[in-house]
């Protein structure tokens, strides 16, 4: 046990291997190497901070969802999206979720036929449905009333098609999550309430469009461990499509991984198992197609990120500051929802970690916090790569400019070769759309 300030931190030894990528190691030399490649060579090569993905771990990921949910399985793009990330999705059999124009748009310049992508959105613009329609997106998800407004008068100009649509439904069900990534509950801004009766109604109303009315969504929000969320609503969906005529049942994504020590959550088979199984149990039609939108599941385990560290600050009584060349830029989940994560060096991936710090960013900001509780060696020096593990979700997906801090690159690594899929953003970069 290690007193820091007046909280008390239990002390851990070595990173846990689980929070690796399929093909990482640890070399005689006790350092890091991902796919072959030395991790500390890729620093040196492309540069601090850097995400680091395992291209096999992705594939392999990707191909587990197929057989767990079929080839209509949906990869998340919010998760991470960039053009080698959606050929990958595609190549490996997967759909791929969009839900904006900007992401629509990315799919397509990856090569991606538009009928593999599902629209989501709940708040799509007439922009984002004509273009959607235009160009035959496969499936739209039909989020609001007002939406249903939208997608009726744009029809009546596009009399020859007919789109392919899902309702969007809110079914009632309180994951055990954080509440910004709840999204299944009543109070939700997404969907069409069961228990009001207004998605009913609203089935009502698109049964009556010249749409193909082929299945209904739900989401029920996101780091899921516990499987009874998502029998409860398969349950809840199953009651509500009880009559109707549809082909799919899409249960949205959420499926938990682990990021910090003593985390486990359930794999992409036993996940797609269990949900299978509560959809025969609640007497849904064996012909009924259920699908998931994995994406935090496919990227995360897959990727980390490697930072420099600038400078150490020790407090005497309070605690120590371990400053580091990205911070909230590049892995804003810490400060929107108090996210954990391990840290760890790797030129010695397997020493105790028996230092207890605070790993900050370089942004004015108190709050730009990556690990709280970050556990280290105790001979971490200014100058050392730094790396957060499970950092390939909702970390480039959600970086931003704060600070004028370019955005890091984007490395994909596969049987010993290391391939830059996004670039590092420059200085002139951050003056590219400044007309002043």
């Amino acid at each position: 046990m290690v007193i820091v300030g007046t909280r008390r931190v239990q002390t851990m030894s070595a990173l846990p291997r689980n929070l690796l990528s399929a093909n990482a190691s640890v070399d005689a030399d006790g350092h890091l190497r991902i796919a072959g490649l030395d991790a500390l060579d890729l620093a040196n090569e492309f540069g601090t901070p850097v995400f680091i993905y395992d291209e096999d771990d992705l594939r392999a990921r990707a191909a587990a969802a197929v057989a767990a949910f079929g080839d209509q399985v949906a990869f998340a793009s919010k998760s991470f999206l960039c053009k080698a990330m959606a050929r990958l999705a595609h190549e490996e059999g997967m759909c791929i979720d969009v839900s904006t124009a900007g992401e629509l748009h990315v799919v397509l310049a990856a090569g991606v036929p538009a009928d593999r992508l599902v629209l989501h959105g709940n708040n799509k613009s007439n922009a984002e449905l004509e273009r959607a329609l235009d160009v035959g997106v496969g499936r739209i998800i039909v989020d609001s009333n007002d939406e249903i407004d939208r997608l009726a008068e744009i029809l009546e100009t596009r009399p020859a098609v007919i789109p392919r649509v899902l309702i969007r439904v809110t079914p009632g069900v309180e994951a055990h999550t954080h509440e910004y990534v709840m999204t299944g509950q009543e109070d939700s801004k997404f969907g069409f309430s069961v228990a009001s009766g207004a998605a009913a109604d609203a089935i009502a109303r698109l049964q009556a469009m010249s749409v193909d009315l082929v299945g209904i969504h739900a989401h029920i929000g996101s780091q899921i461990f516990r499987t009874i969320g998502f029998e409860q609503e398969v349950a809840v969906l199953a009651d509500l499509v009880k009559g109707m005529d549809i082909e799919e049942l899409c249960i949205g994504g959420g499926l938990g991984v682990a990021y910090v020590e003593h985390e486990e959550g359930p794999t992409m088979a036993q996940w797609g198992t269990t949900v299978k199984a509560a959809a025969a149990k609640a007497g849904v039609a064996a012909d009924v197609r259920i699908t998931a939108e994995p994406g935090r599941s496919i990227v995360a385990p897959a990727a980390l990120t490697l930072y420099t560290v600038g400078t150490i600050k020790h407090l005497p009584g309070i605690r120590t500051y371990v400053a580091v060349d990205g911070g909230m830029s590049d892995n804003p989940r810490p400060v929107l929802y108090g996210s954990g994560y391990e840290t760890f060096l790797p030129r010695s991936v397997d020493a105790d970690r028996d230092l207890a710090v605070t790993l900050v960013g370089k942004h004015c900001e108190s709050g730009d916090v990556i690990v709280r509780d970050a556990k280290v060696p105790t001979d971490i020096a200014v100058g050392d790569v730094i790396a957060t593990p499970v950092t390939g979700a909702y970390g480039y997906s959600m970086a931003s400019n704060y600070n004028k801090v370019p955005r890091p690159p984007v490395v994909f690594v596969k049987d010993g070769n290391a391939r830059v899929v996004v670039r590092r953003e420059t200085l002139d970069d951050l003056l590219s759309l400044d007309l002043g």
